[in-house]
């Protein structure tokens, strides 16, 4: 369970990334380069707590057959946030569009990763298959792919305004944000795991 001042943090955290802020070409901003590895750095630290400690009934536990365990969510990021980010290589290569605007909004892919009101079922490709013999196999690939997002996060002069993502109404901005924001909205179900009463005590 997060703590109250790590609750608080990521309260704070989502405060401070829904504030508008304006696309701009060229180079990230200040802001949006902060935001942005916030981001990331705070739904990794977030995994990272909410498997801390559990035991293998609680890994496993299915609130019904055809839901995922928390074991299976693990395993769902480490297998969707390396084909989000192979898409996302990709489109870096693609030119920048002069004078193109998102119609997407930070704040709508930043609302993706809190809004748990509909439930979409993922593509084939991202469906767990226990390739990983355990959660934490999960979360060591998970994490080191991170390390290479948050280093491009950090350090990237491309233009992620000025680029869409494979085509669509997202610049790559937006859609580096939603790959964080996605796994938020999976923690958010391993909460929702965790909170079912049958859910075992250890």
């Amino acid at each position: 369970m997060l703590t109250r001042a790590l609750a608080a943090g990521v309260l704070l955290a989502t405060l401070v990334l829904a504030v508008p802020t304006a696309a701009t070409a060229g180079p990230l901003t200040t802001g949006e380069r902060q935001r942005l590895v916030a981001h990331l750095e705070m739904t990794e630290r977030w995994l990272v707590l909410e498997l801390d400690g559990l035991s293998d009934a609680q890994l496993t536990f299915k609130s019904a057959p055809d839901r995922w365990s928390i074991k299976d969510v693990a395993e769902h990021l480490a297998i969707a946030e390396p084909q989000y980010w192979t898409n996302f290589e990709a489109s870096l290569k693609e030119p920048v569009k002069g004078g193109w605007k998102p119609e997407a909004t930070d704040e709508g892919m930043l609302w993706y990763g809190i809004d748990r009101t509909e439930h979409n079922k993922t593509g084939a490709a991202r469906v767990p298959d226990g390739r990983f013999s355990t959660a934490q196999d999960a979360l060591d690939s998970f994490r080191k792919l991170r390390r290479t997002m948050l280093d491009v996060a950090k350090r990237s002069q491309d233009d992620l305004r000025g680029r869409s993502y494979l085509g669509s109404s997202q610049d790559l901005y937006q859609w580096f944000l939603m790959i964080s924001t996605h796994a938020q909205r999976h923690i958010l179900q391993i909460r929702e795991v965790k909170a079912d009463p049958r859910y075992p005590k250890k």
